[in-house]
């Protein structure tokens, strides 16, 4: 049996899961602010406006970002961090993708919907040099000194790379010191990835990227790892 036959019925089971998720409110969510934190992963200028990464997938994402940083603000969590690209010019990961967000050029910067809030200075932006924002990084410190965090809401990009990476870290740190009470959580309206048609992937001989099957799949394989994923946090 193809793998096109033998997948449709968990396609099916994928979609009525997706159209299942609850959505709460993030004041029910966050029952104790000061143990909260607000990650937002890569949503800088070079995947969301300029460059060759960028996609306008990543730029429907940022008001919904901006929205939740707000609201999260206003209910008194003080944590917002944000592990992002800025990768070496002579980068190993260039290999694999077009150069992209360089330390110090436009393309790495927050996008100026985030930039532009009121509370901007509170952000704690975290410099990564691959899709992971633990390795060889300054997030894990930043962890270690903030054990009082319980809540750890996670957004941005991509829904199967980076942002992936992230919350994986989260849940599995956590899971490995037998944390107890750590709640890793993506809501899905606040992540996504970029899509590559078979069609426009074939003649150039670039991988295809179904944008819309791997973000579902991706999500999926979160909650099964223990991570709450929602629709949104209201």
């Amino acid at each position: 049996m193809s793998l096109l036959a033998q997948s449709a019925r968990f396609i099916e089971y994928l979609e009525q899961w997706l159209a299942s998720l609850p959505s709460p409110s993030l004041q029910s969510t966050v029952t104790d602010p000061s143990a909260a934190a607000l990650f937002c992963v890569d949503i800088i200028n070079g995947f969301c406006t300029i460059g060759p990464l960028s996609s306008p997938r990543i730029q429907g994402i940022v008001a919904p970002i901006a929205q939740i940083f707000t609201q999260a603000h206003a209910l008194g969590i003080q944590h917002f961090v944000l592990p992002q690209d800025m990768h070496d010019p002579e980068a190993v990961e260039f290999s694999h993708y077009p150069q992209h967000c360089v330390r110090g050029d436009t393309q790495s910067q927050t996008a100026p919907e985030l930039a532009r809030l009121p509370f901007a200075d509170q952000f704690v932006v975290i410099a990564k040099n691959s899709i992971s924002s633990s390795e060889h990084t300054a997030l894990d410190a930043w962890l270690d000194h903030h054990q009082a965090i319980r809540t750890y809401i996670v957004t941005g990009d991509c829904s199967d790379l980076c942002t992936y990476q992230l919350a994986m870290h989260l849940r599995l740190r956590a899971n490995a010191s037998q944390a107890t009470g750590v709640r890793v959580i993506v809501p899905a309206n606040c992540v996504q990835t970029y899509d590559t048609p078979v069609d426009v992937a074939i003649k150039p001989g670039i991988p295809a990227h179904d944008g819309d099957l791997l973000h579902a799949i991706f999500l999926y394989n979160m909650a099964a790892n223990g991570i709450e994923v929602v629709a949104n946090l209201t």
